[in-house]
């Protein structure tokens, strides 16, 4: 009897060569990898040509040279992700250029210290602009590219702020809670159009932004006692680090997860459990 057998073709899941992806806020606020950064230098590490968009260009540019020097492709756009008429001016460039971005990751943001008496108006709307409106101009620019194509991926960066109490960051928590939701809401509506689009969720990460703003703005000038203290919150023992968000990042963009849309990853190290008493 003849035998039959199943031929799995050899291929790399995690191959993004021919891809073009559009990142923001891939600069780094100081030394070190950044969550943009780290997505940035990785995707190009798989292949990806990458187009890193900061408010910052010498932030970008240090992002961009370091994938160059690996023998990436890389190249830096300055915008502002709050202001529909910078973008729209980045976007006009890129279709000019005949370049459409298979891959999004809409990872700009920052918070912001308040409560509901305490934050004013203006600081609101900052921050609702830069965490969550943000990620619709930077969509809504790009998804039509997408869409004619039959294809494409996007990925927003949350926070584990907007899925458990996460103490007075009023306006970020709830623009990151957002974020979840829209990205369920593109998911849904672009299905079958072929476009994917879901949500890491970093916890308590050790990126350079502890350093330059969190020490000071949250941990009285004590960065060893701050960053103590932010170890021993997750139940892992340790905080995570920008690799970490990346590498969920790589996955959700890679035709490894091909089936996956709509979908919140968390990469937490088990924060968002832990129950308070």
């Amino acid at each position: 009897m003849q035998k039959c057998f199943s031929m799995v073709e050899q291929v790399d899941l995690f191959d993004l060569t021919g891809r073009l992806v559009f990142i923001t806020g891939a600069g780094s606020s100081g030394p070190g990898y950044s969550n943009g950064r780290a997505i940035a230098i990785l995707l190009a590490r798989r292949g990806a040509s990458v187009i890193a968009l900061d408010l910052h260009r010498d932030r970008a540019e240090e992002t961009c040279e370091e994938i160059v020097r690996e023998g990436g492709r890389a190249e830096v756009v300055v915008g502002d992700v709050t202001s529909s008429e910078s973008l729209n001016e980045v976007f006009a460039e890129l279709t000019a250029q005949g370049r459409q971005p298979d891959l999004l990751v809409n990872n700009a943001g920052g918070s912001a210290q308040g409560d509901c008496i305490t934050m004013d108006e203006e600081t609101w709307d900052r921050q609702i602009d830069f965490n969550l409106k943000s990620a619709f101009l930077v969509t809504r620019g790009l998804l039509g590219g997408m869409v004619s194509r039959g294809s494409g991926a996007i990925v927003n960066i949350g926070s584990v702020a907007g899925v458990r109490g996460a103490g007075d960051t009023l306006a970020y928590s709830t623009a990151k809670a957002g974020i979840i939701q829209f990205s369920r809401q593109v998911a849904l509506r672009h299905a079958a159009q072929g476009i994917r689009c879901n949500t890491v969720v970093p916890g308590v990460m050790h990126t350079p932004l502890v350093e330059s703003r969190l020490v000071a703005q949250r941990g009285s000038g004590d960065a060893e006692a701050f960053i103590r203290m932010r170890n021993e919150s997750v139940p892992m023992g340790r905080m995570g680090d920008a690799w970490d968000v990346a590498h969920a990042v790589l996955y959700l963009l890679s035709d490894a997860a091909a089936y996956v849309t709509g979908t919140t990853l968390l990469v937490d190290g088990g924060a968002s459990l832990v129950t308070y008493r």
